[in-house]
């Protein structure tokens, strides 16, 4: 498909269009066949998906623990190319997004930074993306301008070469397969007691503009019985929008500053660090907040149960004297990541079947 100037100009126009709908009137726009093929935002996931997805995730699991089964695997997707497209600082997620395709045959490319490609150049992103298109069966984008994974999969949903995009993170917007590793891990957590329906759970931090926070708030209204407790200073509380979805939901949270009030009560506990790097006005938007850093001292107020979380990195908000005790889930929630973007893969390249086969 081919666009002539004046068409291109008015392709691009309508994005402004689009971005401004609600997340469920898009929700059809990232669909094939009644089925996820572009993974942007944790809105699109309903309680049947992340029951599936979980469930995928342990199969594969249990599939890699022996080398027949990890042949098996390997021997899933060997045709298909993935392009890691992380132009923000990562770790974990470029890793466990590595792994994961690696576990599945997959063969990779990869692009840390805009200053080696032709956007120095001055080639737009619209332009990069369809190049990488060109070559790969499926994006994984990481970009810190929000939405950008969004307007990657409306540009390409547009072309005659459609080719899957998974949003590994998007500036302090969203970071929906942190959101699903976190389900993932909390599910097994709470596996002896009923799942996560009925839990109350704190997030503790910087709210306002923390990714993975806001994804997960989202997922809430898939389970039942769910009360969130929101704990930051003041200038990090969580933003008006996902108040407005929790209420619009029914779903019960309270919002405090007092962190050792909460321990007691909550079944989970999730940690994230103050993200300096998105601060307007680094002379109040950073520091250490001591009062919002979970202690030693604190294991002995939490419940037996408690399962304590962190999308990780951490600085300073959880101790590592913590990292021995049973309920720091924190590492497990990690390696869940590679496991879950493995079944997802596999999910959206339609081998979902060839693994729970191996179970039947």
């Amino acid at each position: 498909m081919t666009y002539t100037a004046k068409q291109t100009r008015q392709f691009y126009r309508g994005w402004d269009e689009f971005y401004a709908k609600s997340e469920n009137e898009k929700l059809d726009f990232f669909k094939r066949e009644d089925r996820l093929f572009d993974v942007i935002f944790a809105q699109q996931f309903d309680r049947p998906f992340l029951d599936y997805i979980c469930q995928l995730s342990e199969r594969v699991r249990q599939l890699a623990r022996t080398k027949m089964g990890a042949d098996k695997l390997r021997h899933l997707l060997p045709h298909k190319r993935c392009m890691l497209y992380f132009v923000q600082p990562s770790t974990r997620t470029f890793l466990s997004f590595l792994n994961a395709c690696h576990i599945l045959g997959l063969s990779v490319s990869e692009s840390r930074g805009t200053s080696t490609s032709s956007e120095v150049k001055g080639e737009s992103q619209e332009d990069t993306i369809r190049t990488f298109a060109s070559y790969m069966d499926l994006i994984v984008a990481r970009h810190p301008e929000a939405g950008f994974a969004e307007k990657t999969a409306w540009v390409l949903n547009q072309t005659d070469r459609p080719v899957p995009i998974i949003n590994g993170g998007s500036g302090p917007d969203q970071h929906p397969t942190q959101a699903l590793l976190d389900i993932y891990t909390l599910e097994r957590s709470f596996k002896d007691i009923g799942g996560l329906d009925g839990k109350k759970i704190a997030m503790v931090g910087d709210l306002k503009r923390g990714r993975t926070v806001r994804s997960l708030s989202y997922l809430m209204k898939n389970y039942k019985d769910i009360t969130l407790y929101f704990v930051s200073p003041d200038i990090f509380k969580m933003k008006p929008d996902i108040l407005g979805f929790l209420d619009k939901h029914q779903i019960k949270y309270h919002q405090t500053d007092d962190f050792e009030s909460v321990m007691p009560l909550v079944d989970a506990i999730y940690m994230t660090r103050i993200q300096d790097e998105y601060a307007d006005d680094t002379s109040q938007e950073s520091g250490t907040y001591p009062a919002f850093h979970f202690k030693a001292s604190h294991l002995s107020m939490i419940q037996p149960h408690c399962a304590l979380l962190h999308p990780l990195p951490r600085r300073y908000e959880i101790e590592v004297d913590v990292d021995p005790d049973p309920r720091a889930a924190y590492w497990g929630q990690e390696r869940n990541g590679m496991w879950l973007r493995a079944a997802l893969i596999a999910y959206i390249f339609r081998v979902d079947d060839d693994i729970l086969r191996e179970f039947a």
